[in-house]
């Protein structure tokens, strides 16, 4: 059997969603989540061997990353009422920075106390400065400080980097999304939103052929868009733009009121994670013996100080388990995995302060990372 077969594989993927969902309506499943269980399967599969990990990755996970996921936001957008996020954004934004602050402090940290200058040599502090460019912002900023200073030249070294980054987001997915149920069991906390004004009532239209051919086509249009407009004005993040046309269509009621479009949104989000789940590809550390160690150290370690950061100033600070986990995501796995944690989490009023602080950590993570390289080189 051919395990890189799109079909194949698109089969397989599907089946996990089916059965991460039935899952996750039993008793012990239900504790932990939906989310949390696909991606799981996604990663026991992809490092069983059942379907391709990130080494060996295929057409059809980078078309899930480029087309899916951002269909995926846009139609869990239009779900969005604004006036429901104005006490959200704030809070969002200070919880961002203070684990932006925890990724510089952690990267840092972790260089000196791993004496990471004699096991990875003169490529330690541009590893560094990819780490904290991809850890407060995402893949962007890790692969502009790595072209910047040739670190995709080095093969074994950069291709190392890429799987443990891999391997420590996933499993940081993982804590994030059980962090409110056991920090809030250890150290009670609040809830700091607007949701108090629940939403009103609207009477359920039935899913039919009209609803989902409206549905897919604009959806398609707007991703196509967003990225068309890429291409003139580069300097605007697509998602940003998709962002932008999904919160004003959502504030019109007919756009709002579409049927289907937070069923299609989360079904299409559960394929995007476990995908997210296929690349955590353990092997692929393993096999890098020694400095594969090194690299799993140093980011491991840096991951960890930024938690650790988020979470006690998180909670003096804010309070809230919810926007500290969706927060510290934003910072580690971007803003698809933390609009993604906002909606397992039943918050929706924090779908879009959490794309909105991951877009921002894509504008300011690459600063962020030319700033570690040159603090650890001077």
């Amino acid at each position: 059997m051919n395990v890189s077969d799109g079909l194949y594989v698109l089969t397989i993927l599907c089946a996990l969603v089916v059965v991460s969902n039935w899952l996750a309506k039993h008793k012990i499943g239900r504790s932990i989540g939906a989310a949390l269980i696909v991606i799981i399967l996604g990663a026991i599969c992809a490092n069983a061997g059942i379907i391709p990990t990130a080494s060996n990755s295929i057409p059809l996970y980078d078309a899930i990353f480029t087309y899916l996921a951002p269909l995926s936001i846009f139609y869990l957008l239009l779900g969005v009422n604004l006036t429901k996020i104005k006490k959200a954004g704030m809070p969002m934004v200070i919880l961002f920075l203070i684990g932006s602050l925890g990724t510089i402090v952690g990267v840092i940290g972790s260089y000196y106390l791993l004496n990471s200058s004699d096991s990875l040599g003169d490529y330690a502090a541009k590893i560094a400065g990819m780490l904290g460019g991809t850890y407060t912002g995402g893949s962007i900023n890790f692969n502009a400080v790595a072209l910047h200073y040739k670190v995709n030249e080095t093969g074994v070294l950069y291709a190392g980097t890429v799987a443990v980054d891999n391997v420590i987001t996933t499993l940081w997915i993982l804590i994030t999304l059980a962090m409110p149920r056991i920090m809030g069991f250890i150290w009670k906390g609040k809830q700091v939103s607007s949701v108090a004004d629940a939403p009103k009532k609207v009477k359920i239209k039935s899913l039919d052929l009209k609803y989902l051919a409206i549905l897919l086509s604009v959806g398609l249009f707007v991703v196509w868009f967003s990225q068309w407009l890429l291409q003139y004005l580069p300097q605007i993040p697509s998602i940003l733009t998709l962002t932008t046309i999904g919160l004003v269509l959502a504030q019109f009621k007919y756009f709002h009121e579409l049927p289907g479009s937070e069923l299609i949104g989360l079904y299409a989000i559960y394929l995007f994670l476990a995908v997210v789940g296929a690349y955590c590809e353990i092997n692929a550390v393993r096999e890098l013996g020694e400095i594969g160690y090194e690299l799993l150290k140093f980011t491991a370690l840096t991951v960890l100080i930024h938690g650790i950061i988020i979470t006690f100033l998180g909670k003096w600070i804010v309070g809230d388990w919810d926007m500290i986990a969706i927060a510290s995501q934003a910072n580690i796995g971007g803003s698809t995995t933390a609009m993604v944690m906002a909606e397992s989490f039943g918050r929706k009023e924090l779908i879009v302060p959490a794309i909105l602080i991951g877009t921002l950590g894509n504008a300011l993570g690459t600063y962020f990372g030319f700033l570690v390289v040159g603090l650890l080189s001077g």
